[in-house]
């Protein structure tokens, strides 16, 4: 099989896996916060960070490998400026996501303790919340300029 598909095809789907793991994690947050329910809300809290931990860092990991070794054996330059605009944004995207990874545990822990102690989830949680939703914005809106990027290859002028 040719090495260069093979190396599209683990990009590609790594592309799907972040955007798709995002997507999914976002939704499903959201409406288990919209329950107000601290068993719904810790329940799905802890199924997404388990996703994030085995599916969205495998991903993470493996994106700017199979990235780099495509550019390489295809010829092009990482500095070329699609590529080194989505690699800025692809930082920018991690910055934004180890804090939403970190503040999904914390809302997993209050939810259970409200679940422990048969109480309304705390003030901390909506104030918690709100940050791990205006991370989680720029951070989506960043990967799907990425997968544009990725398609399109626009001829931007950066160095």
């Amino acid at each position: 099989m040719d090495p260069d598909l093979i190396l599209r095809w683990l990009h590609v789907i790594g592309a799907c896996v972040l955007l798709g793991t995002g997507a999914a994690i976002a939704f499903f947050m959201l409406m288990a916060h919209r329950t107000s329910d601290p068993r719904i809300i810790a329940h799905t809290a802890g199924i997404v960070v388990l996703s994030d931990l085995l599916f969205t860092t495998t991903a993470v990991i493996l994106q700017p490998i199979t990235g780099t070794l495509l550019a390489w054996s295809l010829g092009w330059s990482l500095t070329e400026g699609w590529i080194a605009l989505s690699l800025v944004l692809y930082v920018l995207t991690g910055l934004f996501w180890l804090p939403v990874v970190w503040v999904q545990i914390r809302l997993r822990k209050y939810a259970q303790i409200a679940v422990d102690q048969g109480t309304a989830m705390p003030e901390q949680y909506d104030r918690l919340f709100r940050f791990w939703f205006a991370c989680d914005v720029p951070a989506f809106l960043a990967v799907l300029i990425i997968l544009w990027l990725m398609l399109a290859r626009p001829a931007i002028a950066i160095f």
